[in-house]
């Protein structure tokens, strides 16, 4: 657990920080002002607005008592919460859901609790990852949340509606931040290469150099600062140059596009198995493959791969594309996606991702129908309304004694002696004679099978 009290915050109104804390969390916004991007959030009269900015004790009062702040990493969930925090000199107390239990949360509760009761400060409890906690922690967090006696300000990247219990969700305003933009990164790195709560201007960043880094950042603040900070560190602690000077603002050392790409290898995938990015990203996989942009496909499908995406789950969502979106359009689609997810379980990574993206390539290209998924689904609706019917009489079995005696098999026309293989007769049930379930497109194989199926109807009307 890490606390905060307002004794220890600096002149600049947040929690006090060492010069050998990471770049990230020197650089945390001091004020409103300096938080980037998030304006949908900090209108004049916003709930975010009235926590930070409590000009009078009647709009402290009218500010929301529980904030659950919902956004990606890196976009300011934990900024916002100190800012909140230190507001009119409120305590700080910070629990990580991954570490923290029931008891910890007791325990900064009812320590609040007589800090209010003996006139002490208000205290502001932040929870990160708060979809970590189990239910029952959370439940521990409503007396507290409905009496006031701490300020909730819990954050996470999981969707609230799946992540967070309803009876806490109910008593909380839920604020979205939105991802950071480029500019909005570029931002923030300008500042600490220049701050002197930063890098104090000691390097200076490349154009190639900084494009890159931001590239590699995809949006998340922190992410951004903390490879600058690797850079900076090994062109930093490089022997000085021909001079002999030490970096400063009269001599800053170039930060170019070669060290920032050494200072880190290999970007992490903002990827969460668990989260809303796996579910976002397999939607956009999906409806890629199916509106035929193999592009885009391909993309989504490296993603999952560079994630360490289990490489069966995604085999088994290209076998259902190629039987819901391809269909009978192009019937070798379903024999190529199952081929491929069997040859997946087979080899596994890292040979399994070629497999994957032939299979991926075929379902994309392929001419598209959803007309066997559409006609099942009609089928069924029939059938669950009740419109189902007797079998007619001459379909019925008619291979145990006393069968034929009631009628059964009688009048069955036998299609194999029929022209074209097909006998004039009825199939369906009485009640649904003349239904129409499968309805073929004019696309890739179907266009032929609405030709076939235009004569075999014919033949079967007996015309």
């Amino acid at each position: 657990m890490d606390l905060f009290d307002a004794t220890t915050q600096a002149a600049s109104g947040v929690p006090s920080v060492g010069t050998g804390s990471p770049l990230a969390v020197r650089m945390r916004p001091a004020s409103l002002s300096e938080v980037a991007g998030q304006a949908h959030l900090l209108v004049p009269g916003s709930p975010l607005r009235r926590l930070v900015e409590p000009a009078e004790e009647s709009s402290r009062r009218a500010a929301p008592g529980s904030v659950i702040l919902w956004g990606p990493p890196g976009t300011g969930k934990t900024t916002l919460a100190y800012l909140i925090a230190t507001s009119s000199g409120r305590r700080f107390v910070e629990l990580s859901a991954v570490t923290a239990g029931v008891k910890d949360v007791r325990a900064v509760i009812e320590d609040a609790r007589r800090r209010l009761a003996t006139g002490g400060s208000e205290t502001v409890l932040f929870i990160d990852e708060v979809h970590r906690f189990s239910k029952s922690q959370q439940d521990a967090l409503l007396p507290s949340v409905e009496n006031r006696w701490v300020t909730l300000v819990a954050a996470t990247t999981e969707n609230p509606s799946f992540s967070v219990n309803s009876p806490l969700l109910s008593r909380s305003l839920l604020l979205t931040l939105q991802p950071l933009s480029t500019q909005d990164v570029r931002t923030l790195v300008d500042r600490a290469v220049d701050d002197e709560r930063g890098l104090a201007g000691t390097v200076a960043l490349a154009d190639d150099a900084q494009d890159h880094l931001l590239r590699l950042a995809g949006g998340d603040a922190r992410k951004a600062l903390t490879i600058l900070e690797a850079a900076a560190g090994a062109v930093l602690s490089a022997p000085d140059g021909e001079d002999g000077a030490p970096p400063d603002r009269e001599h800053p050392v170039t930060l170019d596009l070669a060290t920032m790409e050494r200072a880190i290898d290999v970007a992490a995938v903002r990827y969460d198995r668990d989260g809303d990015q796996h579910y976002d990203v397999i939607s956009a996989f999906i409806k890629s493959m199916r509106g035929s942009d193999v592009d885009a496909a391909i993309h989504y499908l490296a993603r999952m791969i560079a994630a360490g995406e289990d490489p069966r789950f995604i085999a088994r969502r290209i076998v259902i594309s190629a039987a819901e979106d391809v269909g009978m359009a192009d019937p070798s689609a379903l024999q190529t996606a199952t081929a491929a997810a069997t040859a997946v379980a087979l080899i596994g990574m890292p040979e399994a991702r070629i497999i994957l993206a032939e299979a991926v390539v075929h379902i994309a290209t392929a001419p598209k129908s959803n007309a066997a998924y559409m006609a099942i689904d009609a089928a069924l609706a029939d059938v669950r309304a009740g419109k189902a019917g007797s079998v007619p009489a001459h379909l019925r079995d008619a291979h145990y004694a006393g069968a034929k005696g009631i009628g059964h098999g009688q009048g069955y026309k036998y299609a194999h002696d029929a022209p074209h293989a097909v006998a004039a007769q009825q199939y369906l049930p009485d009640e649904l004679a003349g239904s129409r379930y499968y309805l073929p497109s004019d696309r890739g194989y179907e266009r032929a099978v609405t030709e076939r199926m235009d004569k075999i109807r014919t033949i079967l009307r007996g015309e």
